[in-house]
């Protein structure tokens, strides 16, 4: 019995399957491209936004563009990819790299703020759209919905991550 049959679950066609797959192809590119073991803290962070980023890759993909919190996501995802090589070519230093993106999160901040209808008081729905991506610009029935649904996959992600370590003895 094969590692993949041990972390696929019988249906094919699973949330399960479709994110251990996706993961598995994104975890094998990463290690393609990086063949030793990280030396540095530098290098050792970029591995882990790598991984941290297929692993959230994975998980809105097998969703598909259904959900609102998944088209975020992915285009997140797809920003910065091409901002960051964008941004890396422009300016050189990581220096001036990051006070740049301080300066675009800034700017960001500043528009994020709309007229809503509080529900729950002292401002828990505006703290539960600043966890769902793409939750901003949802309305408070369809945050909860998005909400449960991506609390599902985060519990499949964990799920399907700790079995891969446990797997593969990863300390």
């Amino acid at each position: 019995m094969n590692s993949r049959s041990l972390l696929l679950s019988p249906n094919p066609n699973s949330l399960k399957s479709r994110f251990t797959e996706g993961l598995l192809r994104a975890l094998l590119r990463i290690n393609q491209h990086h063949h030793q073991q990280p030396r540095s803290s530098r290098e050792i962070r970029k591995r882990h936004r790598l991984i941290k980023t297929a692993a959230y890759g994975s998980m809105a993909s097998a969703v598909g563009n259904r959900k609102a919190w998944s088209r975020a996501l992915l285009s997140k995802i797809r920003n910065q990819a091409r901002s960051g090589a964008v941004l890396r070519r422009s300016l050189g230093s990581s220096t001036r790299l990051l006070s740049m993106k301080k300066r675009i999160c800034h700017l960001q901040k500043g528009n994020s703020k709309k007229n809503r209808v509080e529900v729950g008081g002292s401002g828990q729905v505006d703290k539960l759209r600043r966890l769902v991506p793409g939750g901003q610009l949802m309305d408070t029935c369809s945050l909860l919905e998005e909400t449960a649904h991506y609390m599902k996959c985060l519990t499949t992600q964990v799920q399907v991550m700790t079995r891969i370590v446990e797997i593969y003895n990863i300390p």
